[in-house]
């Protein structure tokens, strides 16, 4: 914490002469904001420019120094305005009216790029659209942002050992994490306008995001017109995916719409093999390849209407089909005897279907100038899961003996969330919010399996399931921002009501009920530093208490077996885990570089394995609250900015993890910690032909308490633009040196484990997209922005 403290102080030298808050809004004849046009703005003293493009109402605010400043405006359709402008000792608001061009714009160029990464608030903003190439899904794409680490199960990992939360369009997914990575796989990667990284949510977001939240905001329709693009692509390892399809957009300015639809296959597999100790002289061997093959179907549309020049309806609707299959050969031998060895096959067939329909309707009121708005979002999922299951067991040695067991299961669940959200921004620099959600979920789920004996089929008792859960959230938050000088301070306070509810009905009744209320407090500073070359040096300092809920695969008690020798249950007596967490971080012009902090949970659950009490071969891997851990970590990144031929970021990530607490009866200490390097390069070799290279290397990874080899990835990308830069063709090869593979080691009070696994992760890759449009007379070509559509 004596770290911590020395950086706090940064905060409290007397505060300097602030910038002032600027409002610039580009604006036609008839007072219509001119969306998305791009503005340069000069600093006649020190000669430094800073680029901004507006938002769709022709709006964007920047933080200058009093004095004059030369600001160059450029929009499609419109003559381009050079204006010299003084900046007051106050806040204020500039409207640079542009007048429509009598002739079409020809082959305007914007050379300033989007920064890759962009620190904004309490968030970071990844810009997709240059990994996105050579890519086939965003679930891909969610693999290459540095600094972000996903698990083989889906889980996505920021600075924590608790997983983040993954939402889509500022939804929340109530959903497991192979669910979300199904819908993200069933995502077009060029669907993605950006990616939100919070790895502190303020008070505004739900408590429940302890590991951060991952925020995936889906494209709308910005250009007047018509326009739209088409896609195709593949990639091959051992196995194929192959994707297809396009987007429609349409706006007439007041009114616009935008019509996805992607359909895909894929195909990948798993290779695990486990050793585990079960006694003084025993020793359990497993091999297994699973192979996923798979189908789906998306279509998004959104429609956006300007009801009033104040007020905005928009209504999101999703639909993702997927059709998978899942084939597990896993091979076991053990010891019976020292002179016995049994041998052990199992086949496990699953074909899976999965269905998710997303509806959302959003309403937003612009109350000012200033930026003050009321917003309210009713959204809505349904999902149905489906899955035909067959296992056939064959026991050989000493004894020969098959059985044949086939089951299904239908999960089904419904997701109705309403929030309502008011900022107000007053004018003497203080940012009132307050807000209200209730968020509810009902899940049901049916597993009914039967054991092939003497061609009866006998019903599995062990197997078969019957349950039903509920989960209700109330919620309402107060949060603050107010600036002294260069100094931000913003706080806030969340209050949540919870009310979980789980039954079983078959075979026997296990019903349990949580209620409770809580408190989250939130605390953020932000203050300029210095100024260097022109670039804002900004620190920032965040505290937040966040809760994580046992999900009602954890606390459902039902048994399920996973092999032979690996049972699965959820445990109803588990309890929350709370994490106070606090960051320290520091930027330059809004580019993070550098952050360090600490988590410290109380009752962390974890996945654990517990020997069974009847047979020692068999291990029940459940989940239970060991204690506490508290977690140190530090990143630093550094990058050249984009713009010219080449940029690039690097970075390095250190994560020390302290468990005490208690298992099998016993004190438990485990005491680790590990590196991750990450890394994304660009080469401009052309003025449309470009080159990148990313990738990521862990170091003493950890995952749990598995304890984990060295392994990395690093992933090559070639494209070129052709016909105009309309059409787009990038080649690529996934996981160049087949290094995303790793050992593993377990060691769990008397349990010892170790293994390797590897997957279908090095793959070549080409993938086409074709833009297209028919814009108004004055608007036929657009302006020509770098690593954007």
């Amino acid at each position: 914490m004596k770290y911590l403290a020395s950086l706090f102080l940064i905060f409290i030298p007397a505060l300097l002469a602030a910038q002032q808050v600027i409002t610039i809004q580009t604006k036609a004849e008839k007072e219509t904001g001119i969306g998305f046009s791009s503005l340069s703005i000069k600093n006649k003293k020190t000669s430094t420019t800073i680029y901004r493009t507006t938002d769709s109402s022709g709006k964007t605010i920047v933080k200058l120094d009093p004095g004059n400043y030369e600001i160059a405006a450029t929009a499609v359709g419109y003559e381009s305005l050079n204006k010299t402008i003084s900046i007051p000792f106050a806040d204020s608001l500039i409207s640079l009216n542009m007048k429509a061009g009598s002739k079409i714009l020809d082959n305007i160029v914007v050379t300033a790029r989007k920064p890759l990464l962009k620190q904004e608030d309490d968030k970071t903003i990844v810009d997709p659209e240059p990994i996105a190439q050579g890519t086939t899904n965003a679930y891909e794409v969610m693999e290459r942002i540095p600094g972000v680490f996903m698990d083989q199960d889906g889980n996505i990992f920021l600075n924590s050992t608790s997983p983040s939360a993954i939402w889509i369009n500022g939804r929340e997914q109530r959903m497991s994490a192979a669910d979300v990575a199904t819908i993200l796989k069933s995502l077009p990667p060029n669907a993605i306008d950006r990616i939100e990284i919070v790895r502190t949510p303020s008070a505004r977001y739900d408590a429940s995001g302890g590991g951060g939240i991952v925020n995936v905001i889906l494209k709308k329709n910005v250009k007047i017109g018509l326009t739209g693009s088409v896609n195709a692509g593949f990639n091959q390892g051992t196995y194929g995916n192959q994707f297809s399809g396009f987007n429609i957009n349409n706006s007439n300015g007041k009114n616009s719409l935008s019509l996805n639809v992607n359909i895909s296959a894929r195909n990948s597999f798993e290779d695990l093999e486990t050793f585990r100790n079960v006694g003084k002289d025993s020793l359990i061997s497993q091999n297994s390849r699973t192979i996923f093959p798979g189908k789906s179907f998306y279509t998004g549309f959104v429609y956006t209407t300007e009801i009033h020049p104040k007020w905005e309806l928009s209504s999101d609707s999703r639909v993702s089909v997927n059709n998978s299959k899942n084939n597990n050969f896993t091979f076991s031998g053990f010891p019976l005897s020292a002179s016995t060895f049994r041998i052990n096959q199992t086949d496990v067939q699953n074909n899976g279907q999965n269905l998710n329909i997303n509806q959302g309707v959003n309403l937003k009121h612009k109350m000012d100038s200033s930026g003050s708005e009321w917003t309210n979002d009713l959204s809505y999922s349904f999902a149905n899961n489906t899955n035909d299951q067959s296992i056939l067991n064959q026991i050989g040695n000493p004894v020969s003996f098959k059985q044949s067991i086939n089951g299904d299961f239908i999960n089904k669940s419904h997701f109705l969330a309403w929030q309502s959200n008011l900022i107000k921004k007053y004018p003497n620099k203080f940012t009132l919010e307050t807000g209200v959600k209730t968020s509810n979920l009902w899940f049901n789920n049916s597993s009914t399996y039967f054991i092939l004996q003497n061609n009866q089929q006998l019903l599995d008792k062990r197997r078969s399931n019957t349950y039903a859960y509920a989960e209700n959230i109330h919620s309402a938050y107060l949060q603050g921002a107010k600036t002294f000088g260069k100094l931000i301070l913003k706080s806030g306070l969340r209050l949540e009501n919870t009310n979980m509810h789980g039954e079983q009905s078959f075979p026997s009744d296990t019903s349990f009920t949580i209620r409770r209320t809580d408190l989250f407090p939130y605390v953020y500073l932000s203050r300029e530093l210095m100024k260097i070359a022109g670039y804002e040096l900004r620190a920032y300092l965040v505290y937040r208490r966040t809760i994580s809920r046992p999900s009602f695969g954890n606390l459902n008690p039902a048994v399920r077996i996973i092999d032979p020798f690996v049972y699965e249950t959820g445990n109803p007596s588990l309890r929350p885990q709370f994490t106070q967490n606090m960051e320290a971080n520091i930027s330059v012009d809004e580019r993070p570089i550098f952050a360090v902090g600490i988590n410290q949970t109380k009752d962390i659950f974890s996945q654990v394995i517990y020997p069974s009490d009847s047979n020692r071969n068999i291990v029940l891997r459940t989940f239970d609250n060991l204690g506490r851990n508290k977690e140190t970590y530090f990143r630093l990144i550094g990058a050249i900015p984009p713009g010219k031929k080449y940029f690039f970021v690097i970075g390095v990530q250190y994560n020390h993890n302290l468990y005490n607490g208690q298992y099998e009866n016993a004190p438990i200490n485990f005491n680790r910690g590990s590196w991750t390097g990450f890394t994304y390069h660009n080469l401009k070799i052309t003025k449309t032909t470009n080159l990148s290279l990313n990738g990521f290397m862990r170091w003493k990874g950890q995952l749990q308490f598995y304890e984990l080899g060295n392994f990395g990835q690093l992933n090559l990308t070639l494209s070129q633009q052709l016909f105009k830069r309309k059409l787009t063709i990038s080649g690529g090869i996934s996981d160049l040196f087949y290094t995303n593979q790793n050992s593993f080691f377990l060691k769990q009070g008397t349990l010892t484990a170790n293994g390797f696994r590897k997957a279908d992760t090095r793959r070549g890759s080409i993938t086409l997209r074709y833009n297209f449009g028919i814009r108004k007379k004055e608007e036929k070509n657009m302006f020509d922005v770098m690593q954007s559509d």
